[in-house]
């Protein structure tokens, strides 16, 4: 596939700073890999992405926990997560600017609220999953409300947090190369995208595939660690339902 489409380009007559080749594209990509400035970009996003995952999951676990165990106050918060959590991140951007008043913040910030929300509601529906007679078997030795959510829902809502997480990671990666992308004087890899399209050099289209290239190269392996993970922290879960990692 890769021959004949660099072979269709080649005798196409096609204009490579539009078209660029195969060829040139992967050349770009792995002068990329030794590239410092991109590196250096790939570091910033990764720092933020890290950062932001961190404010993700201490918000979003607690929360969902809250609502999880007390329900009338889930459904009275239901109708505002409803609206809040189809609202495209990206658009935020110039309110959190003005209201952040920093870049690094800023993208921090609207990743929490795209990363947030699978988080928040996988851990209330795996606490809704919780088997109840194991609570009451509890509840008759006398435990407390606090004892059984700590001693038994968590550790049954466990694996759906954690593909809360897994999805919210994917997600924020994303959100991040965007935000970087739409922002004024960002840093990271969507912000070097940013400067290779508004280059000169014939070969830019180029840069900015191969710039592509390496974000979904990062975002498999990204995915592929938060899979690892989850398998194996969770097996008995999996082997249980029958799964292999998927979402509920």
């Amino acid at each position: 596939m890769f021959g004949l489409t660099e072979l269709a380009l080649w005798g196409g007559g096609v204009d490579p700073a539009v078209f660029p080749l195969p060829s040139t594209v992967l050349g770009q990509a792995v002068s990329l890999a030794a590239n410092s400035a991109f590196v250096a970009a790939v570091g910033s996003t990764m720092a933020a992405w890290a950062e932001a995952m961190a404010i993700t999951i201490a918000i979003a676990v607690p929360a969902g926990v809250l609502l999880g165990v007390l329900p009338k106050v889930e459904s009275a918060v239901r109708p505002v997560i409803e609206f809040l959590r189809p609202l495209p991140s990206v658009v935020l951007v110039p309110l959190v600017v003005l209201i952040v008043q920093d870049n690094t913040g800023t993208e921090v910030v609207v990743i929490v609220f795209a990363a947030v929300w699978p988080v928040l509601i996988n851990t209330v529906y795996g606490l809704r999953e919780v088997d109840p007679a194991a609570k009451e078997t509890l509840r008759s030795f006398g435990f407390g409300p606090l004892a059984v959510t700590w001693r038994v829902s968590l550790p049954s809502a466990a694996p759906f947090i954690a593909t809360g997480v897994r999805i919210a990671a994917s997600l924020a990666f994303v959100v991040a190369i965007a935000v970087e992308l739409v922002g004024v004087g960002m840093s990271g890899i969507g912000a070097f995208a940013g400067q290779a399209q508004g280059g000169s050099s014939t070969d830019a289209v180029a840069v900015m595939i191969a710039v592509a290239i390496w974000a979904g190269i990062i975002g498999l392996i990204l995915n592929g660690v938060m899979v690892g993970a989850e398998r194996r922290a969770f097996r008995w879960h999996h082997v249980r339902s029958g799964t292999s990692g998927g979402g509920p």
